[in-house]
């Protein structure tokens, strides 16, 4: 069983995801220049939106090369001396990847209780531990990690870490297989970057002096995106280790902060807080996917009045009515959610719901209980 969210969403001016040089992230698709948004920021943005975590009611895991700053502190708390937890946290992370400068050589994606669990192991076995080590290695250390590394493998308690995977190439059988793939967010049309030439002036400049403090350019673009996620809600649970309860909150939660969440680069300048204007979310059981951006393969124009998005959607419902005629639609429910006036969606209204949390209610209702 797979479950698909479709949007539509135009960002006012704005530069949420940028490129090495500063510049808003683009491609091309169907001949045309896109603007693009890539599927690493808009997946930030899911799990640290405060919808996701509140529906989960679980601690987010944490992304860090810092692993002995989590160990440390959880160490000292438990009556562990400074000196001798520092040297035992530096140690463990060892087992994880290489150190350098006090930090992993690469960034670790930990559950909190992948992290309380190693505190607690390392407190039982501290005398052993202690006595043991030598040149930052030591046997109980180290059958200590394996045993940890087998209590995780293809499992975890995080629901983020069981929705977008972790892979560390070092310990294999610390990877999880992502329960769900985003694709990059693109522009249904057309579109050319712009250049906002800023100052800043000194206030307490001499009154016969002219000139800015300091002059500056941002670059900027304006756009209609069309964003697709695909969930496998079997490998989710599997990931989970068959919790089905957490599982379900995990969905609920996805779906909320996916619908909700906004990246966050260059708001400070722009505040392009711009919610969807079309969200439509399907249940598979049929084992298929079906992106829907070739449904703007040929670049959408605005109307002779100006506007994208009634465009935008229009060409989504056309195209996927050509879908259903080709491949049927028989083990499919779609829910859709939008602010545009239904007469230009003839063949997706009928599935139209009210309200978010009708929207998210219809689609985790249509999951599995057992």
């Amino acid at each position: 069983m797979f479950l698909e969210v479709h949007i539509l969403q135009s960002f006012a001016p704005s530069n949420l995801n940028r490129d090495d040089t500063g510049n808003p992230k683009d491609t091309e698709f169907g001949g045309a220049r896109r603007a693009r948004v890539s599927s690493q920021c808009i997946k930030r943005s899911i799990r640290m939106h405060p919808a996701f975590a509140e529906a989960t009611a679980v601690e987010r895991a944490v992304r860090t090369r810092w692993m002995t700053r989590l160990l440390v502190p959880l160490l000292v708390r438990a009556g562990k001396p400074d000196d001798q937890a520092t040297k035992i946290a530096y140690a463990f992370a060892t087992q994880y990847s290489d150190m350098k400068d006090n930090h992993n050589n690469v960034a670790l994606y930990l559950s909190a209780s992948e992290i309380n669990d190693a505190v607690q192991a390392l407190i039982e076995q501290w005398d052993t531990i202690v006595g043991g080590l030598k040149d930052n290695k030591s046997p109980a250390l180290e059958a200590l990690a394996k045993d940890l590394f087998k209590k995780v493998k293809n499992r975890t308690s995080a629901p983020d870490i069981a929705l977008f995977g972790r892979m560390l190439a070092g310990k294999p059988e610390f990877n999880i297989n992502a329960a769900c793939q985003v694709a990059h967010a693109i522009s249904t049309h057309r579109v050319t970057m712009e250049m906002d030439y800023y100052t800043a002036v000194d206030d307490l400049i001499d009154d016969d002096k002219s000139g800015a403090a300091m002059v500056g350019v941002i670059p900027f673009n304006s756009a209609c995106f069309y964003r697709y996620a695909r969930l496998d809600w079997d490998l989710l649970v599997r990931n989970l280790g068959g919790d089905l309860e957490l599982a379900a909150k995990t969905v609920q939660g996805f779906l909320r902060a996916t619908v909700l969440a906004v990246p966050t680069g260059k708001q400070t300048s722009f505040a392009a807080q711009n919610p969807p204007d079309f969200v439509l979310g399907v249940v598979r059981k049929d084992g298929q996917s079906w992106s829907l951006a070739n449904a703007f393969e040929v670049p959408v124009r605005p109307a002779r009045e100006g506007g994208l998005m009634s465009a935008s959607i229009a060409a989504l419902d056309a195209y996927w009515a050509r879908l259903v005629g080709m491949y049927g639609s028989d083990s499919i429910q779609p829910v859709m959610l939008t602010l545009a006036d239904q007469a230009i969606l003839p063949n997706l209204s009928k599935h139209h719901v009210n309200h978010l949390d009708a929207w998210v209610q219809k689609l985790t209702g249509a999951l599995p209980k057992e």
